[in-house]
């Protein structure tokens, strides 16, 4: 009898607080109050204060016995004691990995093939910004001149390294000054 009567006490009180929020034109905050408020009675209602109770009882005997039984205490060195040794092979695991395997382990690529800077010469002057456009319309003339007569650049000519694709990238870096 006292459940139903603590069960009903909290939801009215919950259903007053929504109703309060929904005075001041709060309409979310009450909706909320309102389902929150709702639990308790349909807690009692359902039977569910009984296995609420079991189930606290129980937590109770078990955190009683994890204080006053030395059976536990085993238990819990026991699972330390696991869990710092899976710790200690998973780091001795790596350990010996990035030791060793740094010699066994065969370069990705070869070495860098020789190719000059990207950046201009030291002994070139740094053109301003009107010598700059002319000599972007004088390239854009010389390539439209190099495009036509040519198909296209399907086939690699005699000395090309295939470097030539990344003429046009090396000359936006050099214009920016990286």
């Amino acid at each position: 009898m006292l459940t139903a009567a603590v069960s009903v006490a909290l939801t009215a009180a919950g259903v007053a607080v929504a109703g309060l929020r929904a005075y001041r034109r709060r309409f979310l905050s009450a909706t909320r109050w309102f389902a929150v408020a709702l639990v308790p009675l349909g807690l009692y209602l359902t039977g569910l204060f009984p296995v609420a109770r079991t189930i606290g009882d129980e937590l109770a005997d078990w955190a009683t016995k994890l204080v006053f039984d030395p059976r536990v205490w085993s238990g819990i060195v026991l699972l330390g004691v696991s869990a710092g040794l899976l710790a200690a092979t998973r780091w001795a695991g790596r350990r010996g990995a990035v030791a060793g395997g740094s010699e066994s382990r065969p370069a990705a690529a070869g070495p860098a093939p020789a190719r000059p800077a990207v950046a201009p010469a030291a002994g070139t002057p740094a053109a301003g910004p009107a010598p700059k456009r002319a000599e972007e319309a004088a390239r854009a003339e010389q390539g439209k001149a190099g495009r036509a007569g040519k198909p296209g650049k399907a086939g690699k000519g005699k000395g090309d390294d295939g470097l030539d694709e990344f003429a046009d990238i090396e000359e936006i870096l050099r214009r920016r000054g990286l």
